[in-house]
C-alpha cells in the first residue's frame, strides 16, 4: 500500500462497525506510515462503538502484536537463509544466538525478503455481537518452542500489578516479545479486563493473536432498549393481510386440497403474478412457461408456497416505491435471494428445503433496515424524545438509524409475524454466522454467504473479510476460486433479470 493511498475512509469504517463485516489492513514490512494509519482507523472504529476511551491502551496492544508478527516473519526468512529448521528445538536455539544482531545490522535486506516471500501481517477490526475483536495475523505458524515461551511470559505477567514492578524485573531478553507481552497484559488490567481477553494460537497456516474487548455495556443496553421500544411502537406495521392468513391456515390444514389453496391465491392478482414469476424463474428450470396457477402450486409445493407468502406479505406491508433508499434495499434483497437459492442448489444439492428457506431468507435478511426506512416520521420523533427521557445519547439513535442492530430489529419483527425459526435465525445471524446457537446452520451460512457475494461483487469487501468458518463449509480455498464463482452467479442474475423483463440475452 503506497503512502499516498493511506486515506482513512470514515464511511467504510462506520459501515463495518454497524454491519459486523471485518476491516482488514495488510502489510509486509509494517512501515511507520502503516502504524499511524492503523491508529487512525482504530480511533474511528472504537468511537463508533462507544469505546474511544480505550484507544491509547489498544493502540499499544496492536502495535506490540504487529511488531511481534513482523519479527516472527523476519525470523522465518533468517532461518531459511541460514539453512536452519526453525521447528527443530536444537536448531532453533542455534539460530536465535545471532538472530537479533544479524537482522538489525541488515534489516532492509530481511524486510525485502519478507515481502518477496509474501510473509504478511494482517490487522483485523471486527465488531462481533457485544465484543470488539482485534486480531493480528501473520502467515508463519508458531513453533512449539515459541508457543511455550509466549505462555511462559503470560504466566509471569500474572504476578505483576504495575508496569514499574514489571520493568524492575530482569526478564529473558533473548526474544523481544517478553516484556512487551507482560505490558500488554497490564494494559488489559488497566482496561478492567483479564488475560482471558487475549489469545494466541495457530489456525490454517496463520498465527492469530486476538484481543476480545466487550463493547461498552451502556452502549449495548441503550441499543437494546431502543430496539425494544422501536419494535413495540411499530403499530403501523400490521399483521399479514387476511387473505394471506387464510392461505397459511389452509396450508397448515392436512385436509386442504391443492385446488383450494390455488383458488385462494388466484383471488389476489398481485400474489398470483408473483407466484407465476417465481415458478417461471431460473430456480425451477422448466422446459416451458407455466401460466396455470394450479400447476404452479403443485410445482412449488406447500413449503415453497408458505415461504412465498412470508416474502410477498412482508413486501406488501413494507414496500414504499417513493423511497429510493428502500428501492436499493429491495434490489439488494432480490439479488441476495437469487444468490442464496443458487448457492444452496449448487453447493448443497438435493436439499430442496434449504433451497426454499435460503431464497426467502435472502429476500428478507435486511428486513430490519427496511422496517426502519418504513416507519412514520412521527415514530422517529417519538424515539428521539424517548432517548432524551431515558438519558440515551442521540448518537445511539443515529447508530440505530444507520443500520446498527438491524439484524435484531428484523428478527424481532419476523417473530412478531410468526415466521418460522429457520427464517428468524437467517435474519438474526446473517452478519454473524459464528454466533448462531440454533439448529439452522445451513440456511444461516447460505444467506450470509449470499450477502457476502453481493458485497464482494461491488468491491465493498475482500476475500479475507469473509468468515473462514463459512468459506470452509462451502469449500472455498482462495480468492481466485471465490471470485470466479461470484462472477458466474452475477452473470446468471443478469440473465435472469433480462428474462424477467422480457429481453432476450444478447439483445440489449
Amino acid at each position: 500500500m503506497a503512502v499516498n493511498e493511506l486515506v482513512v475512509d470514515v464511511a467504510k469504517i462506520k459501515k463495518a462497525a454497524h454491519s459486523a463485516i471485518p476491516l482488514t489492513i495488510t502489510t509486509y514490512t509494517l512501515p511507520h506510515e502503516i502504524e499511524v494509519y492503523i491508529e487512525e482507523v482504530l480511533e474511528v472504529f472504537l468511537s463508533e462503538l462507544g469505546q474511544a476511551r480505550l484507544k491509547d491502551y489498544l493502540v499499544y496492544c496492536l502495535r506490540e502484536l504487529a511488531v511481534n508478527a513482523k519479527k516472527a516473519n523476519t525470523k522465518r526468512v533468517y532461518f531459511e537463509t541460514k539453512g536452519l529448521d526453525i521447528s527443530d528445538p536444537g536448531e532453533y536455539e542455534t539460530g536465535m544466538e545471532n538472530f537479533k544482531t544479524d537482522t538489525l545490522e541488515n534489516i532492509n535486506y530481511y524486510l525485502q525478503k519478507q515481502k518477496e516471500k509474501q510473509y504478511y501481517i494482517k490487522i483485523v477490526f471486527h465488531a462481533r455481537g457485544s465484543n470488539v475483536i482485534l486480531e493480528v495475523r501473520n502467515n508463519s505458524e508458531l513453533t512449539r518452542t515459541e508457543y511455550l515461551r509466549i505462555q511462559d511470559k503470560l504466566a509471569r505477567s500474572r504476578k505483576y500489578d504495575s508496569l514499574e514492578e514489571a520493568m524492575s524485573q530482569v526478564l529473558d531478553s533473548s526474544e523481544g516479545a517478553g516484556l512487551g507481552l507482560v505490558i500488554l497484559v497490564l494494559m488489559l488490567k488497566k482496561m478492567s479486563l483479564d488475560e482471558d481477553c487475549f489469545d494466541i494460537r495457530t489456525d490454517s497456516g496463520e498465527t492469530v493473536a486476538r484481543l476480545t474487548v466487550p463493547v461498552a455495556a451502556a452502549k449495548i443496553e441503550s441499543l437494546s432498549i431502543l430496539t425494544n421500544e422501536l419494535v413495540r411502537q411499530i403499530t403501523s406495521l400490521p399483521h399479514f393481510p387476511e387473505n394471506i392468513l387464510t392461505i397459511q391456515r389452509l396450508i397448515a390444514d392436512p385436509k386442504s386440497e391443492m385446488m383450494e389453496i390455488a383458488t385462494n391465491i388466484s383471488t389476489d392478482p398481485a400474489m398470483t403474478a408473483d407466484l407465476l414469476k417465481l415458478v417461471n424463474s431460473a430456480q425451477f428450470m422448466l422446459p416451458r412457461r407455466v401460466d396455470n396457477i394450479v400447476d404452479a402450486v403443485k410445482l412449488v409445493g406447500l413449503r415453497g408456497i408458505k415461504n412465498l407468502l412470508f416474502s410477498y406479505g412482508s413486501q406488501k406491508i413494507l414496500s414504499n416505491e417513493k423511497g429510493m433508499d428502500q428501492k436499493a434495499l429491495w434490489d439488494h434483497s432480490y439479488r441476495c435471494a437469487y444468490y442464496a437459492y443458487n448457492i444452496a442448489k449448487n453447493f448443497k444439492p438435493g436439499n430442496r428445503t434449504l433451497q426454499d428457506d435460503a431464497y426467502v431468507g435472502g429476500m428478507l435478511h435486511d428486513m430490519g433496515k427496511i422496517v426502519f426506512s418504513s416507519v412514520h416520521p412521527d415514530l422517529l420523533t417519538h424515539i428521539k424524545a424517548f432517548c432524551d427521557a431515558k438519558g440515551i445519547e442521540r448518537t445511539t439513535f443515529e447508530d440505530l438509524a444507520g443500520g446498527m442492530n438491524h439484524s435484531e430489529i428484523g428478527a424481532r419483527v419476523a417473530e412478531k409475524w410468526n415466521f418460522p425459526e429457520s427464517l428468524v435465525a437467517a435474519i438474526r445471524f446473517h452478519h454473524e454466522p459464528g454466533l448462531m446457537t440454533t439448529d439452522y446452520k445451513d440456511v444461516v451460512f447460505t444467506v450470509y454467504l449470499a450477502n457476502m457475494f453481493c458485497h464482494y461483487e461491488i468491491g465493498e469487501i475482500s476475500f479475507s473479510q469473509i468468515e473462514k468458518l463459512v468459506l470452509n463449509d462451502f469449500g472455498f480455498n482462495n480468492d481466485k476460486q471465490f471470485g470466479k464463482i461470484v462472477e458466474q452467479f452475477a452473470e446468471g442474475f443478469r440473465q435472469e433479470t433480462l428474462k424477467q423483463k422480457g429481453i432476450s440475452p444478447g439483445k440489449f
